[in-house]
């Protein structure tokens, strides 16, 4: 832990984590920009894990899995990006919590869970409506529940306040 302080108090003191600490509003906004990001992330990527799943079959995969992928990753890039800006507004104290630890090694799993269902060819051809492989769905399944649970997780760092 030692080793990171000075990491950590630099990125306390970035003009964007101070412009942070001073402004309620900015953080408000900061903070509300966050949820959209999540917000577009799971309102996407669930209903397309559902789907890939087989519980909800309204739709041809590849009409549907293209938007709703590009919607997760809009959502992914600015739930990342704010994220990380409202983590410089208090490093040391979410370094240490347990909470946000375990959100940021979910968070870890989801990402590589995408990139494991994006390398395969199943994966592709499910997007071709050539069917839906086992691999995918099972993968689909693993994706909708690391997703809620970096939710969960991200809730839990506020009742972990030190």
């Amino acid at each position: 832990m030692t080793a990171i302080v000075p990491l950590l108090d630099w990125l306390a003191g970035w003009p964007g984590a101070v412009w942070l600490q001073q402004s309620g509003t900015a953080y408000l906004f900061v903070n509300a920009a966050h949820i959209l990001g999540i917000g577009l992330l799971l309102g996407s990527i669930l209903p397309f894990d559902l789907h890939l799943i087989g519980l909800n079959r309204s739709a041809p995969t590849q009409s549907i899995g293209p938007l709703l992928s590009r919607i997760a990753a809009i959502g992914l890039a600015l739930a990342m990006m704010t994220g990380l800006w409202l983590f410089t507004v208090k490093p040391r104290e979410y370094i240490e919590n347990p909470a946000f630890l375990t959100k940021i090694a979910l968070l870890v799993l989801a990402l590589g869970n995408i990139a494991v269902q994006h390398i395969g060819t199943s994966f592709r051809a499910a997007l071709r409506g050539e069917g839906v492989a086992v691999r995918v769905r099972l993968i689909a399944a693993i994706s909708a529940t690391l997703w809620l649970s970096v939710l969960v997780a991200g809730r839990w760092i506020g009742f972990i306040a030190r």
